[in-house]
């Protein structure tokens, strides 16, 4: 059974249209990340995953039941960007009582562990640090052991180290064949950890692949080179170059045809040293599928 399963959805707030004619499933056992810009619809997508929004258009299936049942059943755990966290208590007290609403929990050790909050099961969870309450409220989403994990932005307020080791719990967490869809707006968080990327834009879908397969989707390629001190007038004039960018000694070229690029680039006579061409990350891919989209 599919995981979650999308039909031709709409959902708009007055006169804005959040999202249009979606269609998306999702296999159980995958890690999807979702990227768009800021208002591509991606939240209203989530809310509707979870139960929290209704679509005016269209169905949404979670393990073959409304997203409510689902949710109802203890199938599906959250983590989404508000909520406050419940005052006074302690962070072991708040995740008992949560776990203590599901009919299958994970043992409370367990929660804690995976969340990196064994330290700090006695703190109290409203005086914690952005990061370290980031923490709690994906403990809250793992307590009754979901088979679908929904996250929006779940490493918001976290340092680096906090959000590397969030993802090792992540990835721990998803190799018992649960499915995980994430929303986020770092790149490199999408490249590395996720087994299939939806980019969405302007309440619909505009990317859906690998990584690798959304990188080869934006047609440009980099032509880097050490520029020294020598002059780079005339470089965004070269055939195929969309972008140049100069860091310190180092030449960034854009290209649309690296090929072209690099000849011309021994033909002005320059020295070319250190060159090196790659494909666009997957940064420069986003970028390039969104923009005018939304």
């Amino acid at each position: 059974m599919d995981a979650i399963t999308v039909t031709n959805v709409a959902k708009s707030y007055g006169t804005v249209r959040a999202v249009a004619s979606l269609d998306l499933t999702i296999p159980a056992g995958q890690t999807l990340a979702l990227l768009g810009p800021n208002g591509a619809g991606k939240s209203t997508t989530i809310s509707m995953l979870v139960g929290l929004a209704r679509p005016d258009a269209g169905a949404v299936e979670v393990f073959g039941d409304d997203p409510a049942t689902a949710v109802a059943r203890g199938r599906v755990g959250a983590m989404l960007q508000d909520g406050a966290l419940v005052e006074g208590l302690t962070v072991k007290e708040v995740v008992g009582f949560v776990r203590g609403l599901y009919p299958e929990p994970l043992p409370l050790a367990e929660i804690l562990a995976t969340a990196d909050l064994t330290d700090l099961a006695g703190r109290r969870a409203d005086k914690l640090s952005g990061g370290q309450r980031q923490r709690v409220r994906f403990a809250l989403a793992i307590a009754g052991a979901p088979k679908l994990l929904v996250l929006d932005e779940p490493t918001a307020a976290m340092d680096v180290e906090s959000r590397r080791t969030f993802w090792a719990s992540m990835r721990a967490y998803a190799a018992g064949g649960r499915t995980i869809l994430f929303a986020t707006h770092y790149m490199e968080e999408a490249d590395e950890n996720a087994d299939r990327i939806v980019v969405m834009a302007g309440g619909r879908i505009v990317a859906d692949g690998s990584a690798a397969e959304i990188k080869s989707r934006s047609g440009t390629r980099t032509v880097r080179f050490t520029l020294g001190d020598q002059s780079a007038a005339g470089l965004d004039l070269l055939e195929g170059v969309t972008g140049i960018e100069i860091r310190g000694t180092t030449a960034i070229l854009t290209s649309t045809d690296a090929d072209a690029t690099t000849a011309g680039l021994y033909r002005t006579g320059l020295t070319v040293r250190d060159l090196e061409v790659r494909g666009a990350d997957l940064e420069e891919a986003f970028l390039n599928l969104t923009t005018d989209q939304s």
